[in-house]
């Protein structure tokens, strides 16, 4: 027997790409009541790791996700005002172009590149390593704590998150690249 999931309203983002379903979000919760539950509707298969990240820094409850379709139904409860966390952007960034004065001169620097499958395969930057935001905690082992990490996704977003998760696992030389591949100049491959 399925439970029908009470809503207190319904925000469609459909066909929005990162960071897009995060922002609306951001809008429709401020908008309603402690307590009430918003289910947001995407597409974009990383609102999966975003919406739930989001959640998680800012102290919003994230219920649960239902896939029907190719829709990601998720569902947020609205945290009071003494549940709530301010949100923390990563402090350390860098730009596209210095990234990219790093890559062209041999500077040692590994890119790491938390977009989804789909999205890396269309268009990275030679060499950066995919691991997908959703899988990131569980593939840390396979990063080496040492190395110098430029992270990267689409518009600084997710890779935001990522930052912070590798900082708290120890990762101490990381910096999120802001505005990310949307806005990518350099050289660029991918999957034929």
């Amino acid at each position: 027997m399925t439970t029908a999931i009470q809503t207190n309203r319904v925000l469609e983002c459909e066909g929005l790409a990162c960071p897009m379903p995060v922002v609306k979000t951001k809008k429709a919760i401020d908008e309603m009541q402690p307590g009430e539950v918003l289910e947001v509707r995407a597409t974009d298969k990383g609102s999966v790791a975003d919406l739930q990240g989001w959640a998680k820094r800012t102290g919003h409850q994230y219920i649960g996700l239902k896939e029907e379709n190719g829709v990601f139904r998720h569902f947020l409860r609205k945290a009071s005002d003494s549940e709530t966390k301010t949100e923390i952007k990563f402090p350390h960034i860098m730009s596209n172009e210095e990234l990219n004065q790093k890559l062209t001169s041999g500077d040692s620097i590994s890119v790491l590149d938390v977009r989804e499958p789909a999205e890396y395969a269309f268009g990275r930057i030679p060499g950066a390593v995919s691991v997908p935001l959703g899988q990131l905690e569980e593939k840390l082992s396979q990063l080496d704590p040492g190395k110098e990490y430029a992270v990267v996704c689409r518009t600084g977003n997710r890779s935001d998150m990522a930052c912070q998760i590798l900082a708290e696992r120890g990762f101490s030389k990381v910096k999120n690249v802001v505005p990310g591949m949307s806005q990518w100049q350099g050289a660029t491959e991918s999957d034929k």
